[in-house]
């Protein structure tokens, strides 16, 4: 059993046992509709975690979004992000970043498709700011990192995370404007 495998496995674990009504797997061919219609390809862990666990509905707080499906999901929150990024003043999201959890006040975690570690992003756009890019920090250098905080309990989302010390904050995306602009 690989590293990732054992990940995977846990995060089953954890999701049945925190989210009792967990949504259907996505099939291959959901997932291949879904990177069709993005136009790349989901980091392998992504799409093994929407594969072999569920189509959402499990994980930190507010769960993860449906792949594909009726309602909100990945795919239509991405095209309703992109669209509104490109039709207004201040271009905000790159693409590439797809959104996987609404944190709730137009706040997601994303997943940068685009890079090497799937690096996990907040995007916080409640800032008084003008720039697209200031909205975006790091939340975890990998999707990987990110589920393990979460398995761990140790999310700056968490209630209690002011009060601990083994809680990252998230950092500032020092590439978002230039992913932006792309």
């Amino acid at each position: 059993m690989t590293a990732i495998d054992a990940l995977i496995s846990r995060v089953a674990a954890k999701a049945g046992a925190t989210s009792p009504d967990l949504p259907p797997v996505a099939g291959a061919e959901e997932v291949a509709e879904a990177e069709a219609a993005l136009g790349f390809a989901l980091p392998p862990l992504l799409a093994s975690l929407y594969r072999e666990v569920a189509s959402g509905g499990y994980g930190p707080d507010y769960q993860l979004l449906p792949l594909i499906g009726p309602g909100r999901t990945v795919l239509s929150e991405y095209r309703s992000e992109r669209s509104a990024s490109a039709g207004g003043g201040t271009p905000y999201w790159p693409a590439g970043v797809l959104p996987i959890l609404d944190w709730g006040c137009a706040m997601y975690a994303a997943v940068d498709c685009l890079g090497e570690t799937a690096t996990v992003l907040l995007f916080e756009p409640n800032a008084p700011t003008d720039d697209g890019a200031a909205a975006w920090f790091v939340d975890a250098g990998s999707l990987a990192k990110w589920l393990e905080t979460w398995l761990a309990g140790t999310g700056w989302y968490r209630e209690d995370a002011d009060e601990r010390e083994d809680v990252a904050e998230p950092t500032p995306w020092e590439t978002a404007a230039s992913r932006i602009a792309e």
